[in-house]
């Protein structure tokens, strides 16, 4: 039997409905509303916070079946946790196959639902039992992670710097894990096949870094992950993305601080340590680096960040970063870099950085 409190907070709702129906009244669901409109922005703690405006969901002809689904949801996340077993957001879509009227028509459906459901319990999906289908993130460099086995609860120490040309990949859930290392610091990379290339040539050893690949938008794994090692072994965290509106205001923005989506959660998945390397505009000036023109999309995200985003409009310095960026109507990639040498990146460019973190975005 799972000691989660969860469990008893779904019964809870659910005999709240039960009493209402019971006494011939409408029940509803209050969840909190995910959008940046209602989350605010403090350097102090660090994270998009809920303002507190809710969405109601009253049960009527209209809502009977989003609001079965929504129970539904709930009683399969209640056996889940009492079980100790898992669902993929895949699996959860096929599960409702067996609802009839209240089964899912498509995946964006089931995953609205579930997300409804982790904000109303204020815990993230991973404690309701739901998993995502995607790697966690990968892990190279000077760092030994301690799990523990299934079968037998003994600790298994991990060596991320024994992994020869592959990498240790983030696990699903992280909070069990324990940290030893003697790194500098950590830096988080956007693209695969950059961390590829610094994996290749062992650039942790030179650096005495850990080196994390986020693959593009961090998992929450990931992200939860980089945030224990960052509180556990008080090390800065470094973050290595594309020059274009979508690395700063999506990628490295929802790793910092976090998303309006999720802000119930943030506090928990965000990095608030953590600090932007580069590509920056000015990196594009003084490497002198090949460039894209910005689309229409690429514009149009960092006006809305420059207009709606709590966290850009807190800070001037990405204020100017992003106005510089329109101004110059231009991105770059990580491996523009190798227009200088393939190896540049390490030789160069990441030296003459780390020289003076002070510097970089907040």
């Amino acid at each position: 039997m799972s000691s989660s409190p969860t469990p008893k907070k779904i019964v809870r709702a659910a005999q709240s409905v039960k009493k209402d129906i019971l006494a011939k009244k409408k029940p509803s669901l209050k969840f909190p509303l995910r959008a940046l409109s209602n989350v605010r922005y403090r350097a102090k703690p660090g994270f998009f916070e809920l303002k507190g405006k809710k969405k109601e969901r009253t049960l009527t002809y209209n809502t009977v079946k989003t609001f079965a689904q929504t129970l539904r949801m709930m009683s399969v996340s209640r056996e889940l946790i009492e079980t100790d077993d898992i669902a993929t957001k895949r699996e959860m879509y096929y599960v409702s196959k067996n609802w009839e009227e209240a089964r899912f028509d498509d995946q964006v459906e089931s995953d609205a639902i579930m997300d409804d459901v982790e904000g109303y319990f204020s815990v993230n999906r991973e404690q309701l039992g739901f998993i995502p289908e995607e790697k966690g993130g990968e892990i190279a460099g000077r760092l030994v992670v301690i799990d523990e086995d299934r079968d037998t609860g003994k600790k298994l120490r991990i060596d991320c710097t024994k992994f020869g040309s592959g990498a240790y990949s983030i696990p699903i859930s992280v909070e069990h894990l324990e940290f030893e290392t003697k790194a500098k610091f950590i830096l988080v990379i956007e693209t695969a096949g950059m961390f590829q290339r610094l994996v290749k040539h062992n650039y942790w050893r030179t650096a005495n870094c850990i080196l994390v690949s986020m693959g593009g938008v961090p998992t929450r794994a990931c992200r939860r992950f980089i945030r224990r090692l960052s509180d556990v072994k008080k090390i800065p965290v470094y973050v290595f993305v594309d020059g274009d509106p979508y690395g700063m205001t999506n990628i490295y923005r929802t790793l910092k601080v976090g998303s309006g989506n999720a802000a119930h959660i943030n506090q928990y998945f965000c990095v608030p340590d953590a600090h932007y390397l580069g590509i920056t505009p000015q990196d594009i000036i003084d490497y002198e680096l090949p460039t894209h023109p910005l689309k229409d999309v690429d514009i149009k995200r960092a006006k809305d960040a420059l207009a709606n985003d709590p966290f850009v409009k807190h800070y001037k310095a990405w204020q100017q970063a992003l106005e510089r960026m329109i101004e110059m109507g231009v991105r770059a990639e990580q491996q523009a870099l190798a227009k200088h040498g393939l190896n540049y990146v390490m030789e160069t460019y990441l030296p003459e950085k780390l020289a003076n973190p002070k510097a970089f975005l907040p």
